[in-house]
């Protein structure tokens, strides 16, 4: 986590024991499982406050006072390592609750799942293996174990991910955590198993191997040793044991002192078999700069670490997954690449077949808008993004969306765009009754019939009359030809099209997918940052309305309100006023952007 680079450094020398009260640890003298056991008897009895008692605990126990240092919920499952969190939870007022999506509410996350031990105490109500998490998240987990992914199916928005095994023997489902806070969920596992070493050789659980010493399987074992040994332990952990000592009065041995983990457990590392090598690269997307390489995971005893990904034969980069794309490439240019896996163990593997690939030649001109992305999702979940990629801003009064009805007819009369589209941007178009949890920063919201389309609805964008672009066949009759699913254009099919291809131009997702609609802010770092505006926010936190206070304030001030995900929530081109209403805007953390000619200044506020 951010903090641990420094951590790492200051508690080197006194990390064992500094924490404990004196004499803690007296007893604990042995090596091997006897030391576990002698931490055992150290540990166990401890006070249990209750399931419900969790929530007092984590007032005290689960706040963020070091990396951001805002006093919100630290949640392993949604805290940014690298940057802005996805979303913040304040103590007491955003538990759980119903949740839906990521950023809901905040529940109670078991490490090793109530299922195990039939939610028995004081197992279920045990705080130093039950920290707060994002219910989604902690749902998206299930009973699944801890552990490395192959390849994934979900990921989260700080990164963590749910997918198949790359654990040596488990071919299940697992997730793998931020990378970041790896070593916080090891160490968990390890207090666990001391801390229940009389009960826990008669639980079933695919990372136990049904014994009260090893506890789990070879594989799992080596996969937390290398976790704990990646991750050490942070200033955020060293407070949460201890505010959790005061709680129930007794402490994770292995956060006051981790060289217990491989007094007990051993290096983990001495595995010296490398992981299998990676297979079947396949080359998809391919533009005149760049691409995307995938290819089949590697095994490992120990479990898959990354892959190192090499361009005529140098190392190009580094990546977690299977996949990674390739850019700043030259057209009409033939490269080669191979892959090679790594393991926790430092093992690399050897290469695989080299994958020869031509970049296509020069983009071609993009000279008009096109559509860019079609929900087609269930009930009134339609949305259409429409894309501006020639070069310049665009004046949308000559444009217009219409549609034809079941595949024959004549078009629609047509619903007239308005207002100006910047280059690079998107411009979205919702159904008035679109649900909530598919609703982007649309610019037109509307019960207009062209926006109650279905999937044999060809769905046109007209310019001054004339049909530039097409989703669908015009008198294609009645069958769908996308229906119950998401389209997104793709890279290579970034020009306006009179006839519609769906295999060749565009991607398929999902019913009800729409997490890639809106607006998109650029990169943040990439924004010229101007002392010459300057601007405070106050209240913040705020709640309702915030004020904006500038320094020379006067019109001609451009104000834009962007969520930490990139889409534009709030715009004004020409602001006479300082107070700014939110009161549509969901609890969550907001950029600011305030802009006046070339210059920009961005500050960030949280809305409780």
């Amino acid at each position: 986590m951010k903090t641990k680079l420094l951590w790492v450094v200051l508690l080197s020398s006194w990390l064992c024991d500094a924490q404990a009260p004196s004499g803690y640890y007296n007893s604990a003298t042995g090596t091997g499982y006897t030391l576990k056991t002698q931490l055992y008897n150290i540990i166990k009895g401890h006070t249990d406050r209750g399931y419900a008692g969790l929530w007092t605990t984590y007032q005290t126990s689960d706040r963020d006072n070091q990396n951001e240092n805002d006093n919100t919920i630290f949640d392993l499952y949604s805290e940014n390592p690298n940057g802005i969190d996805p979303y913040n939870y304040f103590y007491s007022t955003d538990q759980c609750g119903t949740y839906a999506k990521e950023g809901d509410c905040y529940n109670r996350e078991h490490m090793v799942p109530q299922s195990v031990f039939n939610s028995s105490s004081p197992m279920v109500s045990d705080a130093h293996f039950i920290p707060p998490t994002d219910g989604k998240v902690n749902g998206m987990r299930s009973d699944y174990p801890h552990g490395n992914v192959a390849s994934t199916s979900w990921t989260s928005l700080n990164g963590s991910k749910l997918g198949t095994s790359a654990v040596s023997g488990y071919t299940g489902t697992v997730f793998e955590p931020n990378p970041a806070f790896k070593g916080d969920i090891a160490r968990m596992y390890f207090y666990f198993a001391t801390r229940y070493e009389n009960v826990i050789a008669s639980y079933t659980y695919p990372m136990f191997n049904k014994t009260s010493n090893q506890v789990f399987t070879t594989a799992f074992r080596d996969m937390l040793l290398a976790w704990h040994a990646a991750d050490p332990v942070s200033a955020r952990e060293i407070a949460r044991n201890n505010a959790i000592y005061a709680r129930q009065g007794n402490r994770n041995p292995f956060i006051d002192n981790p060289n217990y983990v491989n007094m007990i457990w051993g290096g983990g590392t001495s595995d010296t078999t490398p992981p299998s090598v990676p297979s079947n690269l396949i080359a998809s997307s391919i533009t005149a700069t760049s691409f995307t390489l995938s290819w089949t995971a590697s095994t490992d005893n120990v479990g898959v670490t990354g892959y190192n990904v090499y361009q005529n034969g140098s190392l190009k980069t580094t990546v977690t997954g299977t996949s990674t794309t390739v850019s700043g490439l030259t057209s009409s240019t033939t490269y080669s690449f191979t892959v090679k896996a790594k393991d926790a163990a430092g093992n690399i593997s050897g290469s695989s077949t080299t994958l020869n690939v031509t970049t296509s030649s020069s983009a071609p001109t993009v000279s008009d808008l096109y559509f860019s992305e079609y929900v087609e999702g269930s009930s009134n979940n339609k949305a259409l993004e429409i894309t501006n990629r020639t070069g310049v801003s665009i004046n949308l009064s000559a444009y217009s969306i219409k549609k034809q009805t079941n595949g024959a007819g004549s078009w629609s009369a047509g619903l007239t765009l308005s207002g100006t589209l910047a280059n690079n941007g998107k411009y979205v178009i919702v159904n008035s009754s679109i649900s909530t949890a598919c609703y982007s920063s649309a610019n037109v919201s509307t019960s207009a019939t062209e926006m109650a389309y279905n999937g044999n609805d060809a769905v046109g964008l007209f310019k001054n009359g004339t049909l530039i672009d097409i989703i669908g066949t015009f008198n294609g009759g009645s069958a769908n030809f996308s229906a119950d699913e998401t389209l997104r254009r793709k890279t290579t099919a970034n020009v306006p099209k009179n006839t519609f291809n769906k295999t060749a131009d565009w991607d398929i997702y999902t019913i009800d997918t729409c997490n890639d609609l809106g607006n998109k802010m650029s990169n943040e770092n990439n924004i010229k940052d101007s002392s010459d505006i300057s601007f405070d926010i106050y209240p913040n936190p705020a709640k309702g309305y915030f004020n904006i206070s500038l320094n020379n304030f006067q019109k001609g001030f451009m104000v834009e309100i962007y969520s930490v995900l990139g889409n534009k929530v709030y715009e004004n081109n020409d602001v006479t006023s300082q107070e700014i209403n939110i009161s549509n805007l969901q609890t969550g953390v907001y950029l600011i952007k305030i802009s006046k000619d070339s210059e920009t200044k961005i500050k960030k506020v949280i809305i409780n």
